[in-house]
């Protein structure tokens, strides 16, 4: 088998099934398999799962596992020579995985692949290619003044290269390498498992890759919720990294104290931005579509084609995934980032969309009843 995709849920119930759709139409051509690993979500994740995709392996904790543990059961079931360590808020667009695997069957020093992170607006996640974060970097990434390093400029987001560290929304290995350094460290904070996995591979003596020529959308990227609790967070992910790795030594605690400082600054003259409202250009062939939207999403609607939807500044693109790749809809995303929109993709026969307003937003899911016959 060439390709083990393990996805973590939690509670994203509709994140997941959009999530695994994409997936299974970007397999298609390949021999691989989905693992889903739900870590005992409270909404029906597992039940829809069962109904929705009852072909995909599905292993249900009973307990919330955190984000190592869960990944490290899903890949103890994988078969693949490689394996893709997925986030469910992701979509992935239907030659995402063939050429990523064509990547890296190039590589001999093989570490990990990351690939090119767009958010739900369709801009490029910055966090898609990262450095080893020392005090330093770490200082310039908290309080904005230098994230270069941190972000690995040394490569345009649409390059390919060396990086150090890589996000855990998307990192492809070969499994046997995984299996080698230990996975996950379980006893990880949040926000460092991702360096941490990296790192080790590093050490190892083998190279990760950022690949620049494939966009995935990663609904809640590094970029959603920037506040006290995330700085704490990320203090403690630094924290762990710095004891296992390096020797850890005053100057740590000395940056994220002045860090924090700064951060708590920069969020007060920047408040989060309120929603606003906007008329619906609708990329579909489905005349009927508005009249199942409107209760759920009242509004003017306007039908448009891809090629004509740059007219449509200033409105809400809703994407007709019965209707549009996966691909085409990530594109389109991209193209039209910087002219005032915001995107959907609608799920017409499940009755639900998912899109985001902005960079700051985590995403929003809105159901809708359908009238199929």
């Amino acid at each position: 088998m060439q390709l083990s995709v393990v996805i973590l849920n939690y509670n994203v119930r509709y994140f997941l099934a959009q999530c695994v759709l994409s997936v299974q139409k970007a397999i298609q051509n390949l021999d691989a398999e989905i693992i889903v690993v739900d870590n005992n979500s409270p909404d029906d994740s597992v039940a829809m799962m069962r109904s929705r995709f009852p072909d995909v392996t599905l292993i249900a904790n009973t307990e919330n596992l955190g984000f190592p543990k869960g990944n490290n059961i899903g890949v103890a079931q994988a078969r693949g020579e490689y394996i893709c360590i997925l986030n469910p808020d992701t979509v992935v667009a239907e030659d995402t995985f063939e050429k990523v695997l064509a990547f890296a069957q190039t590589k001999p020093d093989l570490g990990i692949v990351g690939v090119k992170l767009i958010d739900g607006i369709g801009k490029f996640l910055p966090e898609s290619k990262r450095g080893i974060p020392t005090p330093w970097t770490a200082l310039g990434k908290i309080t904005g003044f230098s994230k270069g390093k941190y972000y690995a400029a040394h490569l345009g987001e649409n390059e390919t290269g060396k990086v150090e560290i890589l996000v855990g929304a998307f990192m492809v290995m070969k499994r046997e390498l995984y299996h080698q350094v230990g996975g996950f460290d379980e006893n990880c904070f949040m926000y460092s498992d991702d360096i941490d996995l990296s790192y080790t591979v590093l050490k190892s003596g083998k190279s990760n890759y950022y690949f620049g020529d494939t966009s995935v959308i990663h609904y809640k990227g590094e970029s959603t919720v920037k506040d006290a609790l995330y700085m704490k967070r990320f203090q403690e992910a630094m924290d762990f990294f710095y004891k296992k790795h390096f020797r850890k030594s005053f100057v740590f605690d000395l940056f994220m104290k002045i860090g924090a400082y700064f951060f708590a600054l920069k969020k007060a003259k920047n408040p989060e931005k309120s929603r606003r409202e906007y008329a619906h250009a609708l990329i579909s062939e489905d005349d009927d579509l508005p009249f199942d939207l409107r209760p759920s999403l009242p509004g003017h609607y306007q039908f448009f084609t891809l090629e004509s939807v740059k007219q449509a500044r200033g409105f809400k693109v809703l994407f007709d995934a019965e209707m549009l790749s996966f691909k085409q809809i990530i594109d389109m995303m991209e193209r039209l980032a910087d002219l005032r929109m915001v995107f959907r993709i609608v799920h017409k026969n499940d009755g639900y969309l998912i899109g985001s307003d902005s960079s700051n937003d985590r995403g929003e899911v809105v159901t809708f009843a359908t009238r199929r016959e």
